[in-house]
């Protein structure tokens, strides 16, 4: 983006009511400087963080307060997840608290950054020069952060499969299933994960209600014994050893050292009302116990560090109607591969940790005799992982 985009604010803001307010009743500053260095002392260039009752709450009350406690604010399952697993020695713990800071912690978003500009994470700039917009824009907002993911399975950006169906189709973005009232939170603070949330408000039978009440018989045999993404997700990014570090300039960064794209069907260890389902669809995450080597030795604890899972309830954003797994029964009914397994776990200390997502060979459903298997095209199993 260029360096006049990032400062441009247009004529056109000028004339809407947020461009009606002076510019340092937001920002701060000296209105009085005739020079930008002395108009620019004591400039706040994002007002809506940390606290955006000022600068928000003027008009949007009941917003600003709610929005402090949302998760695009706190971040706190991950800061919850670094409480458990971390070394709680008083000389570890604040120097992997301060890496966590560093290299974790700043992808946080704000008000500004979800209706004004980017986000500080891909280095800002306005969207469309200072104007405020009551949609998040999809590529530069919202995707720009959650890209690897989300953006890549949804638009097909790395052409491992195919788009999802709702942005091929309909070109829906992100605000069309993640409403206002999802995002800005739900006044609580302490989350378990970002679904706790988000099961509240986006499910796939808020608009395809009739998958449960219809007669497919996929429907039929399957209705609320799988997620839907078991049957029509495609293949979906994994990753499995995250670390981060300080180049020679002191720039710090994070190397991904595997990843790869796979399907893994796992049991549901937590079913609650809006995700009932026996079986879900999960996604390795990269915890890994020397993450913070660069900083601190010993930085996870041996013990607690191995009590969290390390496969985790997805949704990958690739659907289809019709998958690769789901063109034949026999594609997933009796295909191990398909399956969460110990032989997945690696190290293998983490079997414990993830044993109510491990499915035993004896809840595999069998093959279904007369359904011929297209065997060219079942998903590729996982990687091999050497640590």
């Amino acid at each position: 983006m260029e360096l006049w985009e990032k400062v441009l604010v247009s004529q056109q803001f000028l004339k809407t009511d947020h461009g009606q307010i002076s510019c340092t009743e937001c920002h701060g500053g000296n209105a009085s400087g005739t020079e930008w260095k002395g108009a620019h002392q004591g400039l706040v260039a994002d007002p809506t963080y940390p606290d955006p009752s000022k600068a928000c709450g003027q008009c949007h009350e009941d917003i600003s307060k709610k929005i402090q406690s949302s998760l695009h604010y706190t971040l706190y399952p991950y800061k919850r997840m670094l409480q458990i697993r971390a070394n709680k020695d008083p000389d570890i713990y604040p120097k992997v608290e301060a890496a966590f800071k560093t290299h974790c912690t700043g992808c946080h978003s704000t008000c500004g950054a979800c209706h004004v500009s980017r986000p500080d994470y891909v280095e800002g700039g306005f969207v469309n020069g200072h104007l405020f917009k009551k949609h998040s824009n999809m590529v530069n907002q919202c995707t720009a952060c959650h890209g690897s993911r989300v953006g890549n399975e949804y638009m097909a950006t790395l052409e491992e499969s195919d788009p999802d169906i709702h942005f091929e189709k309909k070109r829906m973005d992100c605000v069309s299933c993640h409403k206002a009232d999802e995002l800005h939170g739900d006044g609580m603070i302490e989350h378990a994960d970002r679904y706790d949330v988000s099961q509240k408000y986006v499910r796939c039978e808020n608009c395809h209600e009739k998958v449960l009440h219809d007669d497919i018989e996929a429907h039929v045999k399957h209705r609320q014994k799988l997620a839907c993404q078991v049957c029509h997700s495609q293949e979906y990014v994994n990753c499995a050893i995250c670390h981060v570090g300080r180049d020679d300039k002191g720039i710090p960064y994070f190397k991904n050292k595997k990843e790869w794209h796979g399907f893994k069907i796992a049991l549901n260890p937590d079913p609650k009302p809006a995700r009932p389902y026996r079986y879900i669809v999960v996604r390795r995450v990269p915890a890994t116990f020397d993450i913070y080597d660069y900083y601190v030795k010993d930085g996870m604890d041996p013990v607690d560090f191995y009590t969290l899972p390390t496969w985790k309830y997805a949704s990958p954003h690739n659907i289809r109607r019709t998958t690769e797994h789901s063109k034949n029964c026999n594609n997933c009914h009796g295909n191990e591969d398909l399956f969460l397994s110990e032989s997945d776990m690696y190290p293998k200390k983490n079997i414990k940790a993830n044993r109510a997502l491990i499915v035993p060979k004896e809840a595999i459903p069998e093959k279904i005799k007369g359904r011929e298997v297209e065997k060219k095209e079942v998903p590729k199993t996982i990687p091999k992982l050497s640590w």
